[in-house]
């Protein structure tokens, strides 16, 4: 919880009771890999921190084929934006790649924070400020390049997340084949 709390703090002070709040505001939840945090048709309600492990957002397109939109590691937060904010269905999947931890706040903890705490909305604006900017940079920008180069482009901007993400949700993101990727990896490693 500390990493939360830590996060929180780089946007805005909050005090020892305002920290005691926020956690007895948030739950433990620990997904499985495949597990959703989020689903596709559904309302988001809930707003997670990943404190370990690597979710993945994805979604379906009309061939029916699975598309990895974008990954998102520890210390950053996940939510559907378009569906927590309009309580729309959401287009989307949040799912844990691998075993994941995350602490999750609802809807209704959020807003009984944000009616508690002054600077609680400042703080929130601030972090989807940064995730937007964040997501925009994480989605891949280079599919006009070769896959050789689509795969060092993510390796430079996320050397931590590429020996962590299966191949096949790698191949996703930068718009290859799982084949294609592998010979590649082999072919820098040989």
């Amino acid at each position: 919880m500390e990493n939360l709390i830590n996060s929180l703090l780089q946007y805005g002070h909050l005090n020892a009771q305002q920290i005691e709040l926020i956690k007895k505001s948030v739950k433990l939840v620990n997904l499985g890999t495949g597990d959703y945090f989020s689903e596709a048709g559904r309302i988001a309600n809930q707003v997670a921190f990943v404190e370990e492990g690597i979710l993945r957002v994805c979604y379906y397109n009309k061939e029916g084929d699975e598309i990895t939109r974008y990954f998102i590691d520890e210390n950053n937060f996940a939510v559907d934006l378009n569906s927590f904010h309009l309580k729309l269905p959401s287009t989307e999947y949040i799912e844990a790649v691998i075993p994941t931890r995350l602490f999750v706040f609802h809807r209704t903890h959020l807003e009984n924070l944000s009616s508690i705490i002054i600077a609680w909305d400042k703080i929130v604006n601030q972090i989807t400020n940064r995730a937007l900017m964040e997501k925009v940079s994480r989605i891949s920008p280079m599919l006009a390049e070769n896959a050789k180069t689509r795969y060092l482009e993510f390796y430079n901007r996320f050397p931590t997340l590429a020996n962590r993400i299966p191949l096949h949700y790698l191949a996703s993101y930068i718009g290859i084949t799982k084949h294609s990727l592998s010979r590649i990896r082999k072919e820098l490693n040989p």
